[in-house]
């Protein structure tokens, strides 16, 4: 095991590396940015180094600078939480060359899995489900042209290196398809420098349904069950739930033999995430496979009761899986929302700034994690993500009720915040039903707000 792990990362994910690597008795060492002087990381810590100025770029996406500082404290082994540098796949091939561990895939792996182009056709070479389109790239504007006019309309146009919805374009005409896929190379050069691209048939208004995987050193594979992470704005996801209400026990384990078919075909090493889509007649489509912890892990650790950090950790040390598949059982249901500093009533602007009193709900079943405190600033630099609550109960509709009640406990006398909004989700009947898809937010977002001012309005009366 290792004796001393950095964490190349800051808020609520360096909290949760630290408190995994504390209880396997590792030292952790953490980084910090001059705007996270006062992070609760960094106050909780025994090492803790200055690796740049506030802008990302100097400081959590600055490798040098965390290579350094890892080397220095003698540690063998970064862990990069999710974001900044966890899936780039330079860091990892710099960790490799210093003989320092890299808690997660090797850098082959997250370039193969990072081209989404390429990885779309090496699921298809292991007979992966994929969404009907181009074979690999597509180099003109002119052939996306020829495709789409093949396979038909609605396409989904997307960067081979794209994620977070940028370098994507929906296409429901013929006449739109050049001018947008230009838009959306030149968003992808500006974004990631690649202006590489590829075409899809459009899924209108599926489930997002996402399957975790661990695999180890050996080759050992298994799949920790489902996500229902449909409900999103602009690509980004609000509010995660497993299981899925939407999959019956067959079509779960149709789809877990493929997540784990797709993770073997990749050579894939340590805890991932294999992506689908799945369209209204029952059919999924591997649609991408991220290469790191994801934000919303807690909810499969709280149905399986595996600690997926741990497990991270151990595989990076050369340890064998803690389970088989056969040891994987799906308890319960849980429920994770994002709170996030911005105001929905202001299309989601950020909202940084001071938090002057913050309450935490608790109770049976009820996890928060956040790195925030009373008299805390969020800085502008970063990710607006205040906190994530967390909520477990033997039933969907008790942990719908649980949510409900740990948003209205919770108190952040600050920065404007979708709590309420989250809030207000937790009450539609189509969320409550299970009905949902990606389109729920568009679909009812000016309807949530109202319900949301209502409420406002009611409790100042």
């Amino acid at each position: 095991m290792f004796k001393r792990v950095l964490i190349a990362n800051r808020g609520e994910i360096a909290l949760r590396v630290l408190r995994a690597c504390r209880e396997l008795d590792i030292e952790p060492v953490v980084v910090y940015s001059a705007a996270d002087a006062e992070a609760l990381h960094v106050q909780l810590a025994e090492q803790a180094y200055c690796i740049g100025p506030a802008r990302a770029a100097d400081s959590y996406l600055n490798m040098n600078a965390i290579l350094t500082v890892a080397k220095a404290a003698g540690c063998d082994a970064i862990h990069p939480g999710y974001g900044f540098l966890s899936e780039n796949d330079q860091f990892a091939d710099a960790c490799a060359e210093a003989g320092i561990a890299f808690i997660g895939p090797s850098g082959d792996v997250i370039r193969a899995m990072g081209n989404k182009a390429a990885a779309r056709k090496m699921m298809m070479a292991a007979n992966v489900p994929v969404v009907p389109g181009s074979d690999g790239a597509v180099e003109t504007a002119q052939q996306a042209k020829e495709i789409a006019d093949r396979i038909g309309y609605p396409v989904l146009i997307k960067a081979s290196a794209g994620g977070g919805g940028r370098g994507m374009r929906r296409v429901f005409e013929p006449d739109q398809l050049i001018p947008l896929f230009e838009e959306a190379r030149s968003e992808s050069v500006a974004c990631f420098g690649s202006g590489e691209m590829y075409l899809e048939k459009l899924i209108l208004n599926p489930k997002h349904i996402e399957f975790q995987i661990l695999a180890d050193k050996a080759g050992n594979v298994i799949q920790l069950g489902d996500r229902d992470c449909s409900i999103q704005r602009r690509n980004q996801k609000m509010l995660e739930e497993a299981p899925s209400k939407a999959l019956t026990p067959e079509l779960r384990e149709k789809m877990g033999a493929a997540a784990v078919a797709a993770a073997k075909a990749a050579g894939y090493e340590n805890a991932g995430t294999i992506e689908f889509v799945l369209d209204q007649e029952g059919n999924f489509y591997f649609i991408e496979m991220n290469t790191r912890i994801q934000v919303e892990h807690p909810i499969t650790e709280y149905v399986t009761g595996i600690d997926l950090v741990r497990e991270q950790i151990r595989i990076a040390a050369g340890l064998p899986l803690s389970h088989k598949q056969e040891d994987v059982v799906l308890r319960g249901h849980a429920i994770e929302c994002r709170i996030n500093a911005e105001d929905p009533a202001r299309n989601f602007q950020p909202c940084p700034g001071k938090i002057d009193f913050l309450h935490l709900p608790g109770g049976c079943g009820v996890r928060v994690d956040t790195g925030l405190y009373t008299g805390c600033t969020l800085p502008p630099y970063y990710d607006s993500l205040m906190a994530k609550l967390i909520v477990w109960a033997p039933t969907r509709l008790e942990a719908i009720r649980r949510m409900r009640r740990v948003l209205e406990e919770m108190i952040i006398d600050g920065p404007a915040n979708n709590a309420d909004l989250l809030h207000q989700i937790l009450y539609h009947p189509e969320f409550v039903r299970g009905s949902f898809t990606t389109a729920f937010l568009d679909e009812n977002l000016d309807t949530l707000l109202q319900w949301s001012r209502a409420g406002d309005e009611e409790g100042k009366a």
